[in-house]
């Protein structure tokens, strides 16, 4: 059987780290690259895992790529720490790793998110799926300071099993990621070079709250869909917003 190697960054995830990686203690290998913790992260992660690496935080693919070097699994299987392998998947990936299907680089799995004490069936949000199981070889992470892609070359095939993904237990939590996620956004646009429109903050939040709410269907998720459509439009506006910031500080 191939050899698997299971990589998650974490900061202050204390309350997380411990279930995410209690559901992949399988594992031939984990890997958990810490970027600072001042909780208990570390102590944690350590309880499953003598592969805890301590770095300085430069961005999301970096930390990941960083993991990714020090990796000796022939497939790499990565996670967030608020994401949980269920006993389905787990049993899945070990006969994804027996079969060794040489045509096939990497596997997508559906997420399904927890979100304000609801499993978010719509908006979007399900069943997204995302190569998270792939061959070490085929794959390296781009240096994105926020959603940082996998660069894959090679087919990939659908898994049937989800991966349980506990997101933002309480809008206090949504919203401190928020704005460090739309700060590090609005700094990825610039750096590429994207310049602020007025139809960014005007157009663009529509289309997002019409197109997760409507045509995703997020009105059938109640409460929490409407909250979290609503929050995803503001979201594209804050982004924006603080791309015109950053323009407008450049150039004074």
């Amino acid at each position: 059987m191939e050899k698997l190697t299971v990589l998650t960054i974490a900061l202050n995830e204390e309350m997380n780290i411990a279930p995410c990686l209690e559901s992949v203690r399988w594992a031939d290998e984990i890997i958990v690259v810490d970027s600072g913790s001042t909780d208990r992260t570390v102590e944690q992660a350590r309880r499953y895992t003598s592969q805890v690496f301590s770095v300085e935080w430069q961005s999301y693919g970096a930390a990941r790529n960083f993991g990714l070097s020090h990796a000796t699994g022939d497939w790499i299987l990565w996670l967030d720490a608020d994401e949980r392998v269920t006993p389905e998947l787990a049993g899945e990936i070990k006969q994804i790793l027996e079969r060794d299907d040489r045509r096939i680089a990497g596997y997508a799995i559906a997420r399904r998110a927890y979100f304000l004490g609801r499993w978010i069936k719509h908006c979007g949000w399900y069943p997204s799926r995302v190569v998270r199981l792939f061959r070490k070889q085929h794959g390296k992470f781009s240096e994105s300071r926020v959603h940082e892609k996998l660069e894959l070359h090679g087919e990939t095939e659908p898994t049937r099993s989800d991966l349980l993904h506990f997101t933002d237990p309480n809008l206090h939590r949504y919203l401190i990621k928020f704005n460090k996620y739309t700060s590090l956004g609005a700094d990825d646009l610039y750096e590429a070079g994207r310049r602020f429109r007025y139809s960014d903050v005007i157009l663009r939040p529509v289309f997002q709250f019409f197109k997760m709410y409507l045509v995703r269907r997020g009105f059938l998720d109640g409460m929490p869909g409407f909250i979290l459509c609503a929050l995803s439009s503001a979201y594209v506006f804050a982004k924006y917003a603080k791309l015109w910031e950053r323009e407008q500080n450049t150039h004074a």
